[in-house]
Parts: structure tokens; sequence; C-alpha cells
């Protein structure tokens, strides 16, 4: 039985109950022109200490290093990107990752490394 639907209601149904074994992978966001060149690949999952820019919404154009991810509910926390509370004291302001492209990818990681360039020996 297959698990696509074209209704919006059972799209965000899918989301919301996804398992965990499979939210990093919607955790992705797309790579900038320079590094969707460098690597063959449109689009990378997010991680805390990538620098991404954000397209969409009030903080358009701000760039940033991640701070924090939200994987069930598909959040990025962004550095500088803030709101304040009533009380006066301010909190980090959550941005949908489909509203933000990576600029620049923290690559300490040998996992992380091989799988940006696992496409690219099939060529």
């Amino acid at each position: 039985m297959s698990r696509v639907s074209s209704k919006p209601r059972k799209q965000r149904k899918l989301l919301y109950d996804a398992p965990y074994h499979k939210l990093p992978k919607l955790m992705s966001a797309h790579l900038s022109p320079q590094l969707r060149e460098k690597y063959a690949r449109r689009s990378f999952p997010v991680r805390v200490g990538d620098t991404v820019r954000i397209m969409r919404g009030e903080y358009r154009g701000v760039e940033g290093k991640v701070t924090g991810v939200d994987r069930k509910r598909q959040l990025v926390y962004v550095e500088n990107v803030t709101i304040k509370r009533a009380d006066g004291t301010t909190k980090p302001r959550p941005i949908h990752v489909s509203n933000i492209m990576i600029t620049q990818l923290r690559l300490d990681d040998k996992y992380r490394q091989s799988s940006l360039t696992r496409g690219k020996e099939a060529e």
C-alpha cells in the first residue's frame, strides 16, 4: 500500500506522525548556488553549526549560524534571530527549515563528508 496522498490534510499528518529515523532527512534545506555546484546536489540536512541565510519572512536576508534544531517541528534556530517577550527578555525565534538556505556547511564529521560526496562516485 502506497503512503502518498495529494490531500494537504494527509500530507500534514504524515509529517506529524513521521518516525524518528526519517526526521533528519525531512530537515533538509536548499544549498546555495556555490555549494550546489560544488557538491552536485540541491539540498542537504541542516545541523547545528551550519551557516544559513533566511529566505522568507520578517528576517529575510539575515545570515547566521544554526544554534538549535527542532526535528519534530521542523524548526531551526539561528543566532541573532530573536523576539522580545512581554516581560522584556528575548528568546530565539524559530524559523521553518523550508525558509532557509545553507550557505556554509560544518564538515568536521567524517560521515557527513562522505554522505555529501556519495553520489559523485557513480558519475
